[in-house]
């Protein structure tokens, strides 16, 4: 077996699960899960029906590439969303990919050169994928640390010429997961000039993206910071988006890349031999989920109403950040200890929460770690993901806030 699979740290909720090992909750009390980012929002009726009708067409074979139909669909939806005034060339620029999470992990595959220093740079705490991804593909992960200083974003100004030189790729995630924290568009710019200097690539996980909580400010994306440095060719710049959150189909495991069409090409020739092209009835179902966004705002006015009655609950025992899109809250707890919190609030509430820690990663002093040293920028927190219906969150909310109190006053 390949040796570099024992270097895979074990995934949150397989330390979660351990965690929760022995502990007996109220039996009187139903089980909320707050733990993975799983909507729990109905479906786009649509896309079902659509997938319904195109069912004939599981007897063909699909292409790597994807039909034209859905490539165009998502170059309209993505030159419109992030105001691409020179658009997306559908053949070149865009490819369907199985959902976001398969496609991080292909393209750290196909794209690191394992013939010279190779540093895959991402946030920290982070998306267990791009870890992984990195680590099987022979690389060396650089963790940049978010944290409340920065705004729970990367500081990028902290890395030094000399680590960015071993770079390969830069993953960045906005909307942050758990942070919720946004990108701003200057921050984008940034990095491209330094990818620019230093000759690595950016990768964009914006599967967030269209949950957010200010109608007026949806969050940039890389691609649209390619645009408005006029950068149309979008150079090391590739953004992945899925319609797992957007259209509550993460079942559908359809998604895609765009950006460069020198790096689209290779990871397609990598993916015709990796074998993971999408069923046509999938992409058709895609291609009505991208065309509509009646069904997406109504999605967010959901969750507007979810992150509105759970901050009234718990803003007055919890302290976060104020979340700008996404679906997580990003809470301290109380005493600091996250694991042991969620092991106690599972325990008395049956609540299920996921400890900041197990998301993130100490490491020791390196140039772009934060001044606090290897410590996990993680610790101390707890990522709530606000997925279920209202009613079953804010019980949950309510149960977290009692929990608290409770602890308090003993």
């Amino acid at each position: 077996m390949n040796p570099d699979l024992d270097a895979l740290k074990p995934y949150p909720f397989e330390k979660l699960a351990a965690l929760k090992t022995g502990v007996t909750p109220p039996a009187g009390l139903d089980h909320v899960p707050l733990t993975i980012g799983e909507p729990q929002h109905a479906p786009f009726a649509a896309a079902l029906d659509t997938l319904q009708a195109h069912l004939h067409d599981m007897a063909r074979y699909p292409a790597t590439a994807g039909i034209l139909e859905l490539r165009s669909a998502i170059a309209e939806w993505a030159t419109r969303r992030f105001s691409l005034a020179a658009g997306l060339d559908p053949n070149t620029q865009v490819l369907p990919v199985n959902g976001t999470r398969e496609a991080i992990f292909a393209f750290v595959q196909a794209a690191l050169d394992r013939t010279r220093p190779a540093r895959v740079a991402m946030p920290n705490p982070f998306y267990q994928i791009y870890e992984g991804a990195t680590l099987l593909a022979g690389g060396l992960p650089l963790y940049l640390d978010c944290r409340a200083g920065t705004g729970f974003r990367p500081d990028v100004d902290a890395v030094p010429a000399s680590t960015w030189r071993d770079v390969q790729i830069v993953f960045l995630c906005s909307p942050g997961n758990p942070t919720g924290a946004v990108t701003p568009l200057v921050e984008f710019q940034k990095l491209i000039r330094l990818a620019d200097e230093h000759d690595f690539i950016i990768a964009s996980d914006e599967c967030y993206s269209e949950l957010y909580l200010d109608e007026g400010a949806p969050p940039p994306g890389l691609l649209e910071a390619c645009a408005t440095l006029g950068r149309h060719d979008y150079r090391r710049c590739l953004a992945f988006h899925s319609l797992s959150k957007r259209s509550n189909l993460p079942g559908l495991r359809s998604g895609f890349v765009a950006g460069d069409a020198d790096l689209i090409a290779p990871f397609k020739r990598y993916r015709t031999y990796h074998g993971c092209a999408m069923s046509l009835p999938l992409q058709h179902a895609s291609i009505t989920a991208w065309n509509d966004e009646a069904h997406v705002r109504a999605n967010r006015d959901a969750y507007r109403q979810k992150f509105a009655a759970v901050t009234e609950i718990l803003a007055p025992v919890m302290g976060f950040p104020a979340p700008e899109a996404g679906f997580y809250l990003w809470p301290a707890v109380p005493g600091g200890d996250d694991a042991a919190f969620t092991q106690a609030l599972y325990a008395e509430e049956h609540v299920s929460v996921l400890p900041g820690s197990y998301m993130g990663r100490p490491a020791p002093d390196e140039p772009g770690r934060s001044a606090t040293g290897g410590d996990n920028p993680g610790a101390g927190r707890v990522r709530l993901a606000l997925v279920a219906e209202l009613d079953a969150t804010v019980e949950a909310a309510r149960r977290i806030r009692r929990f608290i109190e409770r602890s308090a006053s003993c």
